[in-house]
């Protein structure tokens, strides 16, 4: 053999840059992990799973993407690392291997009125660019097509400082094309004015009917009753038309009240600028009851609510204008992209094409690029930003998701699971948090934490392939074959609700009677109309009770106790107990710490660094006045109380001492929807994503109605929590209340006594109803997509 041969035959040593084939965590304790340590392969797809609350979006957000991105933001100069979002380190010993992570998450995109589909994804500014090229009559350049730009115009002299300095005549022009008349917005308010004062009444008789306007309210019923503007005694309706123009319209004026400078102005801008400026759904329960019900929004007569200025609305392409391409739908504005064959802007054409492709891809084909932002559904927003990463050319990225299939129909969920192996076969690591067994099912290594939620979890119980999980013994492994069974006896229904003519957005003229005082499920695929037929057609008043998936909101200052009205009983009883007042047990009122005035911790801002909280020292994080805590209720003080989880504070209230039965119900319920574990205490901020949604559920139980309205309650649910909150929809319904769910997962259908199907596909392709009856008849009847997914699903 000659030596040539010989050297052939020894093994190539592996290079330094090939042995960092793994991300590694070691002793991670962000939130409730308990000093975790795992090794993540890279590029490979790795799903995480565990009950709510396990420490998933701890570990695979708030530690592995947090750091990525802290270090790439270490990379700028202090200068821009200025004006960019600061975050501290997380508690983490080591992370190790990381690469550029780019986090989707469930997060709404902007709830403002002029952020839509089109802004958020660089679709409209690409057609903006295209019409200002190729549209007719030309009117100006891209920002004439902006329906959030308004034309400026100015002149005057100004002074140039080079050299001798002079004065010289300038003139500035800006082309927008935002209407005029409702300023970009599309919809113009009209404020009934019954609903904000009793005419029959005057200032000083208490005419106001605004929440919060009472009669010794300086700065409210105060600034009207002595301007001197107005007669405080007489009746509103006997004011004479120059005393009407000035209580509505007035325009604003300095005035003496009790000694103090106010301003005075008319009652339409005041109310204008104190509730129609704020983010509604930001606002507490009444005063947001009294918006709806004072304010109503129609589309502008100017513009027809799309925004533009007529003369963006005249310029235009082969008979379509910027509105009009706006309002299609995205697979028929793609559709009509391509027909385009314009060699001046063929790059531009190239890129809109792909993003509008984009769309479709991910299904969502179904949407128009004027649909406003805010009203997307998680799981749509999330996709939405998944867009940008689709066609992208960079590798070796970490991709992190949140449960990436909400909101999905099983049907799209095998779409959804491909776009994930597309990037993760690009060079990528893919790390999903996840709950469905469809898209557990195709990950390459799974870490399931657990055992339970909150301080009950925090650890890893099982790393490895999704086989070893299924034999692990965890309680994702023994739920992840989990199958529902189709009842064998359905309840009856004792009325029905009528739906006629239903027209809203993409629904057919639907007539449909939907079954009262049983389960009812409506179902189809994501855009087939479910959400427009629930509530845009039922109506929304005395009786009807929606828990929809807008977020809660709430500062770290907000915890389950304030948020659900808990705080209130139980600072009653402790200020009855002891004879004090029960401001005094509010860590946001007079009980407060001076010195970190109730948050419990001191914040240190360092500029472009990331801010430092540190552990109040004169309260230990207590919150409260060391007096306050002298005062006790059962034996324990109110830190106490709040620092109890859920279960605990049940058992506290329930008799004895303290013994409370309206902190008692509303822990109840609580504990009804699984979050017997949470503390009471704990910041909003820290709950995940299925535990906030399961916390309003709670707070909406209380409320009166004979209707509830559920929008996708499995959101963020493990498979062994499903089982606990079809018990809970069974307790509503026996306890004689009507259950109306929109839902895609199979167990809540097979667990329906009623199903309506909407398709049969999405957007106009869908708004019909496509099948109503029980879940049995839906499987032997197989005749549409859902009935095909059920059926496979039960094992029929």
């Amino acid at each position: 053999m000659s030596r040539t041969t010989r050297t052939r035959t020894q093994p190539s040593p592996q290079h330094a840059a090939d042995s960092h084939e793994m991300i590694r965590v070691h002793g991670a304790r962000e939130n409730n992990l308990k000093d975790v340590s795992i090794e993540i392969p890279k590029r490979r797809l790795t799903v995480f799973t565990g009950v709510s609350g396990s420490g998933k979006s701890s570990l695979v957000f708030d530690t592995i993407a947090a750091e990525s991105q802290r270090l790439i933001n270490e990379t700028y100069s202090a200068f821009v690392q200025g004006f960019m979002p600061s975050t501290a380190r997380p508690e983490v010993d080591v992370l190790d291997g990381l690469t550029t992570a780019i986090s989707v998450d469930q997060q709404r995109m902007g709830g403002d009125t002029r952020s839509t589909v089109g802004t958020a994804t660089d679709a409209n500014a690409m057609l903006r660019i295209l019409f200002s090229r190729l549209g007719t009559p030309h009117i100006g350049p891209p920002s004439a097509y902006s329906f959030n730009t308004a034309s400026v115009r100015a002149a005057g002299a100004i002074t140039v400082e080079r050299g001798n300095k002079k004065a010289v005549r300038a003139t500035f022009e800006r082309k927008g094309g935002m209407c005029t008349h409702c300023e970009g917005r599309g919809t113009v308010s009209d404020i009934d004015l019954t609903q904000l004062y009793d005419d029959s009444k005057s200032i000083a008789e208490g005419a106001f009917t605004i929440p919060g306007w009472k009669s010794d309210n300086v700065w409210t019923v105060g600034v009207y009753a002595q301007s001197g503007l107005l007669d405080p005694d007489k009746p509103i309706r006997r004011f004479t038309k120059k005393e009407m123009q000035d209580f509505l319209y007035g325009e604003p004026t300095k005035v003496k009240v009790n000694g103090v400078n106010l301003t005075y102005e008319g009652l339409i801008p005041k109310i204008q600028k104190s509730f129609l400026s704020k983010d509604k759904e930001a606002m507490q329960p009444h005063i947001r009851a009294f918006v709806e019900r004072a304010v109503t929004f129609t589309a502008c007569p100017e513009c027809g609510g799309t925004r533009l200025s007529e003369g963006a609305r005249s310029s235009k392409i082969k008979k379509i204008s910027i509105a009009d391409a706006c309002a299609m739908e995205i697979r028929d504005l793609a559709a009509w992209v391509r027909e385009l064959d314009e060699p001046s802007v063929a790059p531009l054409l190239t890129a809109l094409q792909g993003t509008l492709d984009s769309f479709v891809e991910i299904g969502l084909g179904y949407l128009a690029l004027d649909r406003p932002a805010g009203t997307l559904s998680g799981g749509e927003a999330q996709r939405v930003k998944m867009i940008r990463h689709l066609g992208s050319s960079l590798t070796d990225i970490t991709y992190v998701f949140d449960e990436p299939t909400i909101g999905l129909h099983p049907h799209d969920i095998q779409r959804m699971n491909d776009l994930l192996l597309r990037l993760r076969d690009k060079g990528n690591t893919v790390l999903v948090v996840e709950h469905k067994p469809e898209a557990i099912a195709i990950a390459d290594h799974v870490v399931d934490l657990g055992p339970g939620a909150g301080t009950a979890g925090g650890t890893v119980c099982f790393e490895g392939t999704v086989e070893g999980l299924r034999a692990s013994g965890t309680v994702t492994g023994r739920h992840l074959d989990d199958r529902a069974t189709l009842k064998d006896a359905v309840r009856e229904r004792t009325g029905s609700l009528e739906i006629r003519g239903a027209d809203a957005n993409n629904l057919k003229d639907v007539d449909v009677d939907i079954p009262l005082g049983v389960l009812c499920v409506l179902t189809g695929v994501a855009g087939s109309g479910k959400s427009s037929l629930v509530h845009g057609s039922i109506p929304a008043g005395e009786g009807v009770v929606a828990v929809d998936q807008s977020p809660i909101k709430g500062s770290r200052r907000s915890n389950p106790a304030t948020y659900t009205g808990l705080l209130d009983p139980i600072r009653k009883a402790f200020a009855k107990v002891n004879g004090v007042k029960p401001a005094l047990f509010s860590a946001n009122s007079e009980g407060a710490c001076p010195t970190c005035n109730g948050a419990g911790v001191i914040y240190s801002d360092l500029g472009m660094m990331a801010g430092v909280a540190t552990t109040c020292e004169d309260c230990e994080g207590k919150r409260f006045q060391p007096s306050v805590l002298e005062y006790h209720l059962g034996g324990r003080d109110i830190s106490d109380v709040l620092a109890m989880s859920v279960t605990e504070a049940e058992e506290f209230f329930a008799g004895g001492d303290a013994a409370t039965p309206a902190a008692h119900r509303i822990l109840e319920r609580l504990a009804d929807v699984g979050l017997g574990y949470i503390s009471l205490g704990q910041p909003l901020t820290t709950l995940s994503g299925g535990e906030r949604q399961r916390l309003k559920l709670a707070t909406h139980m209380g409320d009166k109605g004979g209707v509830y309205v559920l929008d996708e309650p499995t959101t963020g649910l493990h498979l062994a929590d499903v089982q606990q909150l079809l018990g809970l929809l069974d307790r509503l319904v026996d306890s004689g209340k009507s259950v109306i769910v929109i839902e895609h997962h199979q167990a809540v259908m097979a667990h329906a006594d009623w199903i309506i199907d909407l398709g049969p596909g999405a957007g106009h392709d869908g708004g019909a109803i496509v099948f109503e009856g029980t879940p049995a008849d839906l499987v032997a009847a197989r005749s549409t997509v859902t009935g095909e997914h059920l059926a496979a699903y039960v094992g029929a």
